[in-house]
C-alpha cells in the first residue's frame, strides 16, 4: 500500500475531524461519563494530609491532590493543576469553624496554588510562582476583610510570606532565607488579643523560630531551643487569651510551649524570687509584652517524630472550644493522643495506636477528624490508617475502613471474566485487588482493596487472568510467575461481595486449596500455608527446636473472617496468594502479557532490542509448559491480544509493526496448539510511524485496533475467518478506517465488548496526557471523509489522570460491578429490569502513571 497517498488521502480529513471532535467531546463529556471509583494513595512525604472542618481529607496523590469523604469512602473529586509531585496540602479554616472554601497545596513544581470553591466544586484560583526549589510546608490563615495570608517553605531554603486578595491576585510580601538550612514545617496564627500574625518555623537547626509581622515584612521575635534533632513539625492551637505551640522533632520528644500577653502586674512579679516557674522569654509588639515559657516535653515514641495536630476547635453552649488534645505521628509506627490529666493537668499519653509488624516504616503524619471521633495517619508505602473511638467503650480506638491504591505507576490491570473484581499490578512492586463492597445501611457500594495478592521484590510490569482465582505476573526479572486464590480469599471474597461461598468453592476446586500464603523472611515467593501449619505448638514442642529453620518462623498468616475490607496490615500479611508455578524461557526483564478466552494458553513478551529477544513464547496453562517460540519483530513487543474467539493471536512493537498469528488445526503429528504467521506489516507497509504502544480486539473478532506514539489509531481487518482449508491464501488485511489522529501519543485503546445500538463499535482511546476520549466507529460509513469516526465524549479536566495512561480494560459484561442484581423495580421480572440496566451501562477501567486506578461508569444512552 502506498503509505504516502494514504497519509495525503488521510491528512485533510483527520485535521478538521480533530478539532472538530475535540469540541463535541467537550460539550457532551458531562452526562456520558461518570467516575465510579479513583484508587491512589497520598504521597510519601510529611504534610501531605489535611482534614478540613466539613470532614473531607485532602491529600496529595502523584501531581493532584484527591479530596476524599471517609464517611462515604469515596474520592469526590481529583484536582489537577500542578506539573510535579504534590508535597503539602492545607485547608484554611475559618474562625468559626464553618466548611472551608480554600485549600492551598505546594509542589516539586516550586509551585503554591490556590484552590477555591465555585458551586460545590474547587477550581485552580490562583498560581504563585517564586521559589526556585520543591516546596515542602505551607500554612495559611484568613487576614483582615477576607485576605489570605500564606507562608511557604521550599528547599531553596527560603520561607516566603504570600498575601492573596479578593481580585485572586497574590502578592509575595516577604522572603527569609536561611542560608544552608531548610525549614521542614510552618504554622500561622494570630497573637491573642491581636490581629497580628505570628509565625512558627521549625528546621534542621534544631530550633523553632518566632516572627511576628509588622508593616507587611516578618521580624525575628525569638528562637526557641530545647530540640537536640530537626524540629519535624510545628502547630498553634489558640486557647482563650494564650496561645500553645506543639513541635515535634527527630530526637523522638515532642515539647508543648505557652504564649500569653503580660500585664504591667506581671513585670513586678518577675523579682519576686520566692516562686519557682518555668523560665520565660519575651517579646515586644506594638508596645505590648508577650512571654513565651515551656509547659511540658512528652516522651514516649521510640523513633523520629513526624506531625503534631491538634484537636480542632469545637462549638459549645454556642461558644468556640479548644480542646486540649494532642495527636502526634512517629516512625516507630505508632501514632498517641495526649491531653492533661483532669486533677494534676499534667499531661499524659491517652491512647496509643499502631500497626505491628509488616515490611513498612512508620507514619509520616496524622490528621483528627472535626469532632474527634477518628483519626488518621500516612504512612511511608502511602497507605492511610484510620482508627475509629468506639462508641460504647471508653478509650477504646479501632481501624477503619479506607482508601488505599498503588505508591507508584500502575503498569497493567485485568478485570476477572465475571466482570466482578480488578487485579492491578505497579512499579511500587505490588498486585493489587479491588472489588464494590456494600455495607448494610449504605445506598451505593464502594470499591476497596481486599487483598494483595503478591508484594515483590522488582517493579511488576503486566499481569494476565488465567480462569476466575489464578493469574499471571511478570515483573522486571526473567521469570513469570503464577499465582492462585487460597481459600480463605475466597471465602472472603464470598462474604464481602456477597456470592456464594460454596458455588465459588467448587469452581475454584477447593479440595486442593491451601488456607492462605507467606513470604519467607529473605525470599520472594509466597509459599503456600495449609490448615496443618496453622495448628498452634505445644509448649513442649516450643521449647525443642528440630533444626535451624525452626526458630525462624516463616509463617506470619492468621486466617481472617472479614465481613468488611482489611485495613493496611492485614493487607500486606494475611492477603498473599500462594506462588504455584514458575515460568523461566525469556533473557529479560518481562513487558507484557496476554491470554485467550478459553483460559488455556498464555502468551508472555520481554524487553528486546535484538529479534532473537523480541520472540512471544506461548505456555499450555494446563501442564505450565512452553508450547511455542513466535518469531518475527526485531524490537520489544509492547503489548499483545487474543481474539474473542482464541482463534487469533496479535502482537503490536516498538518496531512499528504488528503481527498476526493464527491457530492451527491440531493433526495427529501435532496434537497440540500451534499457531503460525497469518499476516503482519513490514518497513514498506507499516502506517504508524513510531512505536505502537497498544492494540485491541472488536467483540466479533472482525477488526482489530492499533494506537501509537504518532497519534494515529487505525482500525484493521476483515480478519473473520471462514472454515477453510490451509491451502486457500488469506485475505489481506487492510485499514479498514480512515486515520483517526487523537492530537497526543495514543498509548492505550480498546474496544468495548458491547456494540453500540446502531451497531457501531466504541472504542476508548487513552492519551500520554491523562485524557481518555471515546469514538464510535462505523464500519459502513464512507472512511475517505473520515465521516467514520464520532466522538462521543472524553474526560474533563478532573476525571482525567494527571499522565500516560497506561492501560484501559472494559468490563467484560455489560452493567455495573456490584449493582447487577439489585436494579428491579417492583412488579418488573427479573428479564425485563435486568436486560434494561445492562443495556444501558458499561464500565471501563483504567491504570496511569500518575499511581491510580480509575473506574468509570458510562451511559450508553447518552453516547
Amino acid at each position: 500500500m502506498d503509505v504516502e497517498r494514504l497519509r495525503a488521502r488521510d491528512g485533510l480529513a483527520t485535521a478538521t475531524f480533530t478539532s472538530n471532535a475535540t469540541t463535541a467531546a467537550f460539550k457532551m463529556a458531562a452526562p456520558v461519563i461518570e467516575t465510579c471509583h479513583v484508587a491512589c494513595c497520598a504521597n510519601r512525604t510529611p504534610n501531605v494530609v489535611s482534614w478540613s472542618r466539613a470532614g473531607t481529607i485532602a491529600f496529595g496523590t502523584c501531581n493532584s491532590v484527591a479530596l476524599y469523604d471517609p464517611q462515604e469512602r469515596r474520592v469526590v473529586a481529583v484536582l489537577n493543576g500542578h506539573t510535579s509531585r504534590v508535597n503539602t496540602v492545607q485547608w484554611i479554616h475559618r474562625k468559626d469553624c464553618a466548611p472551608e472554601s480554600h485549600l492551598v497545596s505546594g509542589a516539586s513544581d516550586n509551585r503554591l496554588i490556590l484552590w477555591e470553591a465555585q458551586n460545590g466544586k474547587f477550581i485552580l484560583s490562583v498560581e504563585c510562582k517564586g521559589h526556585t526549589g520543591p516546596v515542602c510546608a505551607v500554612d495559611a490563615i484568613y487576614v483582615e476583610d477576607s485576605k489570605i495570608l500564606v507562608a511557604s517553605s521550599a528547599s531553596d531554603s527560603t520561607l516566603r510570606l504570600w498575601q492573596f486578595n479578593e481580585l485572586k491576585e497574590a502578592e509575595c510580601l516577604h522572603t527569609l532565607s536561611f542560608g544552608s538550612s531548610f525549614m521542614m514545617d510552618v504554622s500561622l496564627a494570630l497573637l491573642p488579643g491581636s490581629r497580628v500574625p505570628i509565625l512558627a518555623c521549625g528546621g534542621d537547626d534544631s530550633q523553632v523560630h518566632l516572627y511576628v509581622q509588622s508593616n507587611g515584612q516578618l521580624q525575628k521575635a525569638m528562637s526557641l531551643q530545647g530540640h537536640e534533632d530537626w524540629v519535624r513539625g510545628v502547630a498553634w492551637a489558640s486557647l482563650g487569651g494564650e496561645l500553645l505551640l506543639a513541635s515535634c522533632s527527630q530526637d523522638c520528644l515532642i515539647r508543648v510551649w505557652r504564649l500569653c500577653a503580660k500585664s504591667g502586674t506581671d513585670a513586678r512579679t518577675e523579682d519576686d524570687h520566692t516562686i519557682i516557674k518555668m523560665k520565660e522569654d519575651v517579646f515586644e509588639v506594638k508596645e505590648r509584652v508577650f512571654a513565651v515559657s515551656l509547659e511540658t516535653v512528652l516522651a514516649g515514641h521510640e523513633n523520629w517524630v513526624y506531625g503534631v495536630h491538634w484537636q480542632p476547635p469545637l462549638y459549645k453552649g454556642g461558644e468556640l472550644k479548644q480542646p486540649l488534645s494532642l495527636l502526634s505521628a512517629s516512625m516507630d509506627k505508632t501514632m498517641i493522643l495526649w491531653a492533661p490529666e483532669e486533677g494534676s493537668g499534667v499531661w499524659v499519653e491517652q491512647v496509643r495506636v499502631g500497626e505491628v509488624g509488616g515490611n513498612t516504616l512508620g507514619f509520616y503524619g496524622c490528621q483528627m477528624s472535626p469532632d474527634g471521633s477518628m483519626i488518621v495517619a500516612h504512612a511511608f508505602h502511602g497507605a492511610l490508617h484510620l482508627w475509629c473511638k468506639h462508641q460504647e467503650k471508653e478509650g477504646e480506638w479501632r481501624p477503619g475502613v479506607v482508601i488505599s491504591g498503588h505508591f507508584n505507576a500502575v503498569q497493567d490491570l485485568s478485570w476477572d471474566p465475571e466482570g466482578e473484581f480488578i487485579l492491578s499490578v505497579g512499579s511500587d512492586q505490588t498486585t493489587r485487588l479491588f472489588t464494590p463492597w456494600r455495607k448494610q445501611d449504605a445506598k451505593q457500594e464502594t470499591w476497596h482493596e481486599i487483598s494483595r495478592p503478591q508484594i515483590h521484590g522488582y517493579d511488576m510490569q503486566c499481569l494476565a487472568m488465567v480462569g476466575r482465582f489464578q493469574f499471571v505476573s511478570g515483573a522486571d526479572e526473567k521469570v513469570l510467575r503464577v499465582f492462585q486464590a487460597p481459600r480463605n480469599f475466597v471465602e472472603n471474597f464470598a462474604n464481602i461481595s456477597g456470592s456464594s461461598r460454596e458455588k465459588l468453592l467448587t469452581s475454584s476446586d477447593c479440595a486442593s486449596l491451601p488456607e492462605g500464603a507467606s513470604t519467607p523472611a529473605l525470599g520472594l515467593s509466597n509459599k503456600a500455608v495449609f490448615q496443618g501449619d496453622l495448628v498452634p505448638k505445644t509448649n513442649e514442642e516450643e521449647g525443642q527446636f528440630n533444626s535451624l529453620s525452626d526458630q525462624y518462623r516463616e509463617s506470619y498468616f492468621h486466617p481472617l473472617i472479614m465481613t468488611e475490607p482489611p485495613p493496611e496490615d492485614h493487607l500486606l500479611q494475611n492477603t498473599l496468594w500462594p506462588e504455584v508455578q514458575k515460568l523461566y524461557g525469556h533473557g529479560f526483564e518481562m513487558f507484557c502479557l496476554a491470554a485467550d478466552s478459553a483460559r488455556t494458553v498464555v502468551a508472555s513478551a520481554c524487553k528486546a532490542s535484538k529479534a532473537e529477544h523480541a520472540a512471544v513464547l506461548l505456555w499450555s496453562t494446563a501442564t505450565w509448559r512452553q508450547l511455542q517460540t513466535l518469531p518475527c519483530h526485531s524490537l520489544t513487543v509492547t503489548q499483545m491480544a487474543f481474539s474473542p474467539d482464541a482463534q487469533l493471536l496479535l502482537a503490536v512493537s516498538r518496531d512499528r509493526t504488528w503481527s498476526l498469528w493464527r491457530q492451527n488445526l491440531p493433526t495427529p503429528e501435532s496434537p497440540e496448539l500451534q499457531f503460525s504467521l497469518y499476516a503482519h506489516t513490514g518497513k514498506d507497509t507499516a502506517i504508524h510511524s513510531r512505536i505502537i504502544w497498544s492494540c485491541d480486539w472488536s467483540p466479533d473478532c472482525k477488526y482489530f485496533v492499533t494506537s501509537s506514539r504518532d497519534k494515529k489509531v487505525i482500525v484493521w481487518g476483515p480478519c473473520r475467518l471462514k472454515d477453510s482449508g490451509d491451502s486457500v491464501l488469506p485475505p489481506e488485511i487492510q485499514p479498514c478506517s480512515s486515520i483517526l489522529d487523537v492530537g497526543d501519543s495514543a498509548t492505550a485503546v480498546a474496544f468495548c465488548p458491547v456494540l453500540c445500538s446502531d451497531n457501531s463499535y466504541l472504542l476508548a482511546v487513552g492519551l500520554e496526557c491523562g485524557r481518555i476520549l471515546l469514538y464510535r466507529w462505523s464500519p459502513s460509513q464512507e472512511a475517505a471523509g473520515g465521516h467514520d469516526w464520532s466522538s462521543c465524549g472524553a474526560t474533563d479536566m478532573s476525571q482525567s489522570h494527571s499522565l500516560a495512561v497506561k492501560r484501559l480494560r472494559w468490563r467484560p459484561r455489560p452493567g455495573r460491578a456490584g449493582r447487577d442484581d439489585d436494579n428491579k423495580k417492583d412488579g418488573q421480572t427479573d428479564s425485563e429490569s435486568g436486560i434494561k440496566e445492562q443495556s444501558s451501562w458499561v464500565q471501563l477501567a483504567s491504570a496511569s502513571a500518575d499511581h491510580s486506578v480509575k473506574i468509570f461508569n458510562i451511559n450508553k444512552r447518552a453516547l
